[in-house]
């Protein structure tokens, strides 16, 4: 038997405003935006995603500038929408994804991370929305969701990937797996959040075993199990969660990071794997050796 030829596929680790601590447009917990940059450069690490929209600037000329000096290149913007809720909300989504579409293209990206809205606020805590969806909202979420992939794809040359997000109406192994049986993979694909899966009782590996074909993008986060057992039980909202640290610096919590590397060479497509640490609100000290003993850990991983 002829030895097949090795796989040309590759896994390209990026990392985010998020591992900053970074959750809103302008905050001031926050880090200012070209620290950012200095230091995601500094931990060695050439690709980003934009963030919330405004946190980064938006011209794309100045952006452009920003990022190419320090070696940087965008992987992908970010939008948050509410689908569930039909038609009546379209045009208001809309006008939210198109400033970040095009802003997205103009960088050079070729993804649109979408996440779903919260049912109670990620900062607050507020409950907003009862937590489980109506037959008819789910048929919103789907077929409005399969229009904006199409829409964003026509207009923009961009692919949707769809994030589970705790706190959401897509969050565990049924919700995830109820959505993506549900959509049209030409249209709609998936960005694994391997922390918010764990979060939500998901085994990462098993979904990019199971619904390979559907995994467009990869966001590495590790879960603290004892923290998350905690928050748990007392139903904590995720953004207090977040502040009690439940999202941890790997390798030392769940899932482990080499296993899902591993299903996710074994696909033999190229993928982007974006570092995230849900951290707000941190330290501004905090983040930067995080990221690098991050990039290291890696590294270690044995990624092409």
């Amino acid at each position: 038997m002829t030895p097949s030829a090795p796989s040309s596929a590759r896994i390209r680790i990026g990392s985010a405003p998020d591992s900053w601590g970074v959750w809103f447009p302008d905050d001031p917990q926050q880090v200012p935006w070209r620290r950012f940059l200095d230091e995601v450069a500094e931990a060695g690490y050439a690709w980003i995603e934009l963030g919330p929209y405004g946190y980064l600037p938006t011209d794309p000329a100045r952006l452009t500038d920003e990022t190419r000096s320090r070696g940087l290149t965008v992987s992908a913007g970010t939008v948050f929408t509410g689908l569930h809720h039909g038609p009546d909300v379209w045009d208001r989504t809309w006008a939210h994804v198109a400033d970040i579409a095009e802003l997205t293209r103009a960088m050079g990206a070729e993804h649109l991370v979408v996440i779903p809205s919260f049912w109670r606020d990620d900062k607050t805590g507020e409950v907003l929305e009862d937590r489980t969806l109506t037959p008819a909202q789910w048929r919103d979420l789907t077929t409005q969701t399969e229009r904006l992939g199409r829409e964003v794809r026509e207009r923009y040359g961009l692919r949707i990937v769809v994030h589970p997000h705790a706190d959401t109406h897509i969050d565990s192994e049924e919700n995830v797996n109820r959505f993506l049986d549900a959509t049209d993979p030409a249209l709609v694909s998936l960005c694994l959040d391997t922390g918010h899966y764990a979060y939500c009782g998901g085994d990462s590996v098993k979904l990019i075993e199971t619904y390979g074909e559907r995994i467009g993008y990869l966001h590495l986060k590790q879960v603290d199990p004892e923290i998350l057992a905690t928050v748990v039980a007392a139903e904590v909202p995720f953004g207090p969660a977040v502040a009690r640290g439940v999202m941890c610096e790997p390798p030392g919590g769940v899932p482990a990071l080499e296993p899902v590397l591993d299903a996710a060479r074994a696909l033999d497509v190229d993928l982007f794997a974006i570092v995230e640490q849900d951290m707000y609100p941190c330290d501004p000290d905090k983040p930067l050796p995080i990221a690098r003993r991050t990039r290291e850990f890696l590294r270690s991983c044995g990624r092409p």
